[in-house]
């Protein structure tokens, strides 16, 4: 890889029931807040109808609260359930977040993860893929704005549609396709030229498929004439960072066993079978895209995930649930910033050559740097002139 990486959030968000939905709104977007305060460069907001975890209804509404609260972090729905919308009406209030946010908004669909959600609306679970596919072709039709767009399917109808507002963003704001396992979400991401959020690259199952993916992005972009650009590329795993292992995994007992039993009622990926805690804990750092430990672990991780990814990635987001109490999990976010970011941003190796030239340089003087010697030459130097001047002054009839 030649190019900085980006990190963000993948905000579901995963707040447990029991406790004031209000209050754990106000902390999602504290969290936000945080992220912008220490140089995170996105967050990707979730849409959920059922479950009672998940309680964004609206990633728009939450982006335009959010985005009066930050001042530098993009905000993208992540991801907009396309089945569950008119694709004319959400792209119209995507453009109007691109403006209202002066370009910081990112549009990220997908046929919507909780069957729950589309049974409530009649929607049969075995045509959201196909729905989220024909949606989308009405989205960049309508956003390309060459034509007016007349479609018709058995959910909805557009008639000489037009937008009235064009994107601030130009040619348009940031747009992504989510994928799991199936071969859904690259295979739109590169039919229309797209980002792709592999939102389950931290299981074993979901690793493993991650190049076969991006070969199915770069397949699709060839066959209808578009670019497939790795940049554009995200992957999100849980992590939950502090100083030492020990200390992590003491932190984790909070919430790791409670949104991993909720994922397990919704999400159809193999569960890690263990015998204890510490186990799970270790089945889990070993899985490839996920860690529970320190920043040099979070290193590591990342970067099975660059040799997994056969070219590399744009982007990695951290899964936002709370593993751990607040305190914690802020701290683990902080420590994410500081210790981790920089590694794949390209920050840390001219710092680090700048701080050995300077400490091995060597030096004729033993057990000196050249630096020191020379600045111990130099006071030396000053203090003699001083001296001389001096001397010169009180000689002097």
């Amino acid at each position: 890889m030649n190019w900085p990486m980006r990190f963000g959030v993948f905000l579901a968000p995963f707040n447990p029931v029991g406790q004031n939905p209000t209050v754990a709104l106000e902390k999602d977007l504290e969290l936000v807040e945080w992220m912008d305060r220490w140089g995170f460069d996105e967050a990707w907001i979730g849409e959920h109808h059922s479950g009672g975890y998940e309680i964004i209804a609206s990633p728009e509404v939450f982006i335009a609260v959010a985005s009066q609260r930050t001042r530098h972090i993009r905000l993208g729905t992540g991801v907009a359930s396309l089945p569950y919308h008119n694709p004319y009406l959400l792209t119209e209030r995507m453009v109007l977040l691109d403006h209202l946010t002066r370009g910081r908004a990112m549009l990220g669909v997908g046929p919507g993860q909780l069957t729950s959600d589309a049974a409530m609306l009649g929607i049969d679970p075995n045509n959201q893929r196909r729905m989220m596919a024909e949606s989308l072709d009405a989205i960049m039709a309508l956003l390309r704005g060459d034509a007016p767009v007349s479609m018709k399917t058995d959910w909805f109808e557009l008639v000489d549609a037009r937008l009235h507002l064009r994107p601030y963003s130009h040619p348009r704001f940031e747009m992504a396709v989510a994928a799991s396992i199936s071969p859904s979400g690259p295979s739109a991401a590169g039919k229309h030229g797209l980002g792709l959020l592999s939102i389950a690259a931290w299981s074993p199952s979901g690793f493993d498929v991650l190049g076969d993916h991006w070969e199915i992005v770069e397949e699709q972009a060839a066959l209808h004439g578009q670019t497939a650009d790795r940049r554009t590329w995200r992957m999100m795993g849980p992590m939950h960072l502090a100083r030492t292992e020990a200390e992590a995994r003491k932190n984790a007992e909070h919430g790791f066993l409670r949104i991993f039993d909720y994922l397990g009622h919704i999400v159809p990926l193999p569960a890690l079978e263990a015998s204890s805690y510490d186990e799970l804990i270790d089945k889990f750092n070993a899985a490839g895209g996920g860690v529970v430990g320190t920043p040099e672990m979070a290193v590591e991780c990342i970067g099975k995930l660059v040799e997994q990814s056969r070219g590399g990635f744009g982007g990695y987001l951290l899964m936002g649930g709370e593993l751990a109490n607040r305190q914690a999990t802020l701290e683990s976010y902080q420590l994410f910033a500081e210790e981790v970011m920089p590694h794949f941003q390209g920050q840390v190796a001219p710092l680090q050559a700048s701080h050995d030239w300077v400490r091995e340089a060597p030096s004729a003087t033993p057990g000196m740097t050249r630096w020191l010697d020379a600045t111990t030459t130099a006071i030396r130097r000053a203090i003699d002139e001083y001296k001389e001047e001096r001397e010169a002054r009180t000689t002097t009839p």
